[in-house]
This record gives structure tokens, sequence and C-alpha cells, in this order.
């Protein structure tokens, strides 16, 4: 018992001793995870401003079409043609409405809506009540199927635009954040690292994409991709993937190209691309070997089109690009993406090797024709205006012979351009291209037998034209002003 006494008053002493040197460790370990803590909560705190400021500008694009019915459900009959609901998703790039989202979500499309994001969508849980948004019609007001964007607008001009990120400062690791609907989700944000700033999916097409690893599927097509600043970096286009699981790494298509791409469809449409008259071609061991070129690598001009500016500029065809804007060219992707990305009137500095000797001179940038520009000439801003519309047409009987042929019915009026002031003029859907053919179930065969019938329709009165587009003919639906 003695004995037992006394080792439980060692015991006792023991643990005493030790709770006594424990208890200053306590704070010492506090002290230590604070800052790790403080730190954790400063980028929450972060990410979920970024998300709630950078979600005010995405939205959810809902359109109707009509194309082939699946196979599971067909008839007896070889083609069943049904109406279709998709969806995708959407950025503001300019006060007043104009957003920008992939031309392949509003292909073929017959009515396009878009949801707003509500007032409340912050990721909390209010949101789930507050945060649904509203939905209202967008126009389609240009396509640009060659880069796979297009611009639409909405009767909103409270919706912030995110600002376009630099691309050239853009480096591989980066964190972004991609927004958008994926599977109809809306209002969803994923998160990832920039894989590769410039990844091009066919060798002999310039378009360079934004790989990443943030998770983009389904239905995140034209939702932004943006970096810690909240500033758009590319818009998310598509995924890399070799099952239905639409699983695999996202691609978007750089800011820069939204940059050069969205005042053209705004103020034509279309696009309208610079050129300096070359064509260039990657050079290979073979290649090098048989023209016996200095080196077996890069990028070369294997053609000058006569009297173009790299003409005048003094270039010829197996120069050796070199450098462009001081810009060190190692590969086609880079140099082709940074003529691509050119706008008329821009000055590009080419430095070239042209056998053992260097050539540098400056070349001006021009605007490479588009169809319809041939149409410009018979326009008239007070002739050709049909200021109901916000449109400028032009008479199929005086469009170029090739435009009329191409045509299923050969009259009516081809909308050309657009007028600057877009207040005055109605949301109609139409497009740089289309024909009309009729309005309110009668016939149209002029521009002013068009401004005429237009005329006799009274404010908030319904108005449908039927137009042709692309080969098909399609009813657009709206209210006069």
């Amino acid at each position: 018992m003695r004995v037992s006494r006394q080792l439980r008053s060692i015991t006792a002493a023991a643990l005493g001793s030790a709770l006594v040197l424990l208890a200053p460790a306590r704070p010492a370990q506090a002290q230590q995870s604070a800052p790790s803590l403080d730190a954790l909560q400063q980028l929450n705190g972060s990410v979920a401003a970024l998300v709630a400021r950078v979600s005010q500008s995405v939205v959810q694009v809902l359109v109707t079409s009509y194309g082939p019915v699946d196979e599971q459900v067909r008839t007896d009959t070889n083609l069943v043609i049904g109406r279709q609901r998709s969806m995708g998703s959407g950025v503001v790039v300019d006060a007043g409405g104009y957003i920008i989202t992939n031309a392949h979500v509003v292909s073929n499309a017959r009515r396009v809506e878009v949801v707003l994001p509500g007032r409340s969508d912050d990721g909390g849980v209010r949101s789930l009540v507050k945060g649904r948004g509203r939905t209202v019609d967008a126009a389609i007001i240009g396509v640009a199927r060659e880069i796979d964007l297009a611009r639409r607008k909405v009767d909103v001009a409270t919706l912030p635009a995110l600002p376009i990120a630099n691309y050239d400062a853009l480096r591989q690791g980066e964190l972004v954040f991609a927004f958008g609907s994926p599977e109809g989700l809306r209002n969803s944000v994923t998160m990832g690292i920039v894989s590769a700033v410039a990844r091009q999916q066919d060798a002999d097409n310039p378009l360079v994409y934004i790989q990443t690893d943030a998770s983009v599927t389904h239905g995140s097509s034209g939702g932004p991709l943006v970096n810690v600043k909240g500033e758009l970096v590319g818009v998310n286009t598509f995924i890399l993937s070799e099952s239905a699981a639409a699983k695999g790494p996202g691609f978007a298509i750089p800011g820069a190209l939204v940059q050069m791409a969205y005042p053209k469809l705004r103020r034509y449409g279309h696009l309208h691309r610079g050129e300096i008259g070359i064509l260039l071609q990657t050079i290979t061991p073979t290649l090098a070997a048989g023209l016996n070129l200095a080196q077996d690598w890069g990028a070369m001009i294997s053609d000058i089109m006569p009297d173009s500016p790299a003409a005048q500029a003094g270039f010829e065809a197996q120069d050796i690009v070199l450098s462009i804007d001081g810009e060190a060219v190692d590969g086609l992707p880079r140099l082709a993406f940074q003529l691509f990305t050119r706008s008329a009137g821009d000055v590009v500095r080419l430095k070239v090797r042209r056998g053992t000797d260097l050539y540098t001179a400056d070349v001006t940038v021009t605007e490479q024709p588009h169809d319809f520009d041939r149409l410009t000439d018979l326009v008239d801003p007070q002739k050709n205006l049909i200021a109901k519309l916000g449109v400028l047409g032009v008479d199929v009987a005086e469009a170029n012979a090739a435009l009329a042929a191409g045509l299923r019915t050969p009259s009516g009026v081809v909308v050309v351009g657009y007028t600057k002031d877009e207040g005055e003029s109605a949301d109609t859907g139409l497009q740089t291209g289309d024909t009309i053919h009729g309005i309110n179930g009668k016939p149209i065969a002029s521009v002013d037998g068009l401004r005429a019938a237009l005329d006799v329709v009274e404010s908030r009165h319904p108005v449908v034209l039927q137009i042709e587009r692309n080969g098909q003919f399609i009813f657009l639906a709206f209210e006069a002003n």
C-alpha cells in the first residue's frame, strides 16, 4: 500500500510537471497555425468575392431550333424534323446588353433567350430563392463561324461588362475560373490552371486555343474563362473527350480574338479579317533539304499575292520569317495567330532570312474582302436605311448575279449592315446576309416596299418577317416600336 501511494504520488507529480511543460506549447502551436488559417480564409474570401463579381456578367443561353429527331424516337420515316431545345452560356463584354457566345451555341436558332443573373446570385443559399434571374429574348446581331463566335443583344443596359485580359501576358500555370451552365446547371463555376497558352487543333488552321483543366462540359460553351483579376482570358468552346462522359481538357478561344472580332461583329455583323497578302507554310527537314533553306524549322512565305502590301514591301516567296514586331518566330501557329488578330491599318514589322541575307520591312495590314462588302457600293444611307428595323438593305434585283442565283427565292431585300443608333429600332434577330422575302404574310420585293409595309404597323403590334438564311426559310417575330 505504501509503495502504491508512493507510485501514485510520483505519477501525479510527473503528470503535473508534464502539464506545466506542455501548457506553454499550446499558444505557440495556435500562433503557428493562425497565419495558415488566415491565409486560407483570405484565399477563400478572395475567390468568393471574385465569383460574386464575375457572375453578374455571365448569362445562360436558351436556344429553340429545328433539327433531326434522335434515332431512338424516329418513326418509320427516314428523317423526322422536330423542335429542339439546347442551352449554353454567354458573357457580357460591352455595356448596353451586348453578349458574346459561341456561334455553334446559336446555330440554326429560331429563337434565343437569355437568363440574366439574379440580384442574389452570390452562390449562397439565398440564391436558391432570390437568384433565379429573369428570362429575356435576345437578338443575334453578328456571327463569325470561322472563329466560332457570335454577338447577341438584350434590351438590358445594366449588365456589367468583363474587361478583356492581355493575352500576351498569360502564362502556363496561372489560376483560372470557368463560368457557365454545365449540363444546364446555371451559375456554376470551376477552378483550374492554364494547361497551355496556345494549343493548335489543326496544323493548317491559324486558330489557337487556351487549354485548361478547369472542368468544362456541355452547356459551358460560350461562358467566360477568367483570371484572378476577374478579366476575360477566353471563351470556353469545347472539350477533348473520347467518350460521351464529357471528361477531358477544356479549350477556350483567347480573349485576343474576342477583342479583335467583337467591334467588327457589332459594326458589320460578320468578321472582317486583316491580311498582308502572304501564304505561310511550316518548314520541315525534307522541305528545307529540297529548297536548300538555311534552317529546317520555323515558318516561311510560300506565296505572295500580286500587288499586295507584302509584295510592295519587298518580301518574296521562300523568305524564312524570323520575327514579327520584334518577337522571335519559332513556328507557324504563333506567327499565323499574330497576323490573324491584326486589323486593317495596323502596321507589322517582319524580319526574314533570304539565303544568307537578312531583310526587315514594315507592312500595313489591309482588310480581307468579304462577299457582302461588294454590296456596299450600292448602299446610300438615305435610300437604303430601314430605320424601324435598324438595318441597311439592298434590293436583290440590284445585287450581283452570284448572290441572287444563290437564293431559293430570287427577290426581296438583302440585309447588308446595321445602323449605329439601335435605340429607335426593334430587336429583330436579323443578321447580315439575311434576305427578307415577306412581312406579315405579304411578299416584299424592294426596300421601298418593306418600309411602306412597316409604316402601317402600329407600335406594339406584331411583325413577322419571312427571311432566307443559309438556304433555309425562317420566321422572325417581334413587336414594332
